[in-house]
């Protein structure tokens, strides 16, 4: 879809906000949120391969409220500077990730969970985007010794450095929420979630969404880490 489709308003600016990861559990959640927010304007989704809006939402697009906000970009994600006319937006979010199993290997874990996210908030930030927010994980730190956490947290620790006016990071447990695949670790964690402390309890995918949102529209200036326990607050 063209992208000048829908005009800025200077007189009743709403953002642009781009988005990658889109079709994942949480990505799904922020995008029908961003959607249906009247305070947002056209969303930006990044996609592999192509796709209808019906087929990215799972929905009936006649039942998603916003849909006309929508535009999906197919890009190369090995090549994300060549797709730089999508990248115009003020806001920024990356729900990208996988599992080390999916991707077959450490170094490839590494560049969909760390190499591709960073460049799309590097590319967008270039072209003037002043709010970011990312999709992390409970217990991401870059000197962690187990190597999810210790990409999760290299991930945010370059964000940081990159300079955004406003970052919202959401750091959630156990994923709840309608998956095409649910391995036996993901289905056991389910059904025994309530057993867990409450830093690592299962957090429904829409409160991740809600609560990255809501930390986006308030605006206040600098880094803002949402643990699972405020995840899991959201309604």
């Amino acid at each position: 879809m063209p992208l000048s489709d829908l005009p800025r308003d200077p007189i009743h600016p709403r953002p642009t906000v781009l988005l990658s990861g889109a079709t994942g559990l949480v990505g799904r959640e922020l995008l029908c949120q961003l959607l249906c927010d009247p305070e947002v304007g056209e969303v930006r989704a990044l996609v592999r391969r192509e796709l209808s809006a019906e087929a990215l939402l799972g929905t009936p697009v006649g039942a998603m409220p916003g849909v006309g906000k929508l535009r999906i970009g197919v890009v190369d994600f090995e090549r994300l500077a060549h797709h730089s006319d999508w990248f115009d937006v003020d806001w920024v979010a990356s729900a990208l990730g996988t599992t080390i199993r999916d991707a077959g290997s450490q170094a490839a874990f590494r560049r969909v969970d760390l190499d591709y996210p960073l460049q799309v908030m590097q590319l967008a930030h270039a072209q003037g985007a002043r709010r970011a927010m990312l999709v992390s994980a409970v217990g991401a730190r870059a000197t962690s010794r187990v190597f999810y956490n210790r990409v999760k947290g290299e991930l945010e620790d370059a964000v940081r450095d990159i300079g955004f006016e406003q970052v919202s990071v959401a750091r959630p447990s156990l994923l709840q929420g309608e998956r095409s695949v649910l391995r036996p670790a993901e289905r056991l964690g389910l059904a025994f979630g309530w057993l867990m402390p409450a830093p690592y309890k299962p957090v429904a995918a829409r409160q991740v969404a809600a609560g990255l949102l809501n930390s986006a529209k308030a605006g206040v200036p600098g880094w803002h880490v949402l643990s699972n326990t405020a995840l899991r607050a959201m309604r």
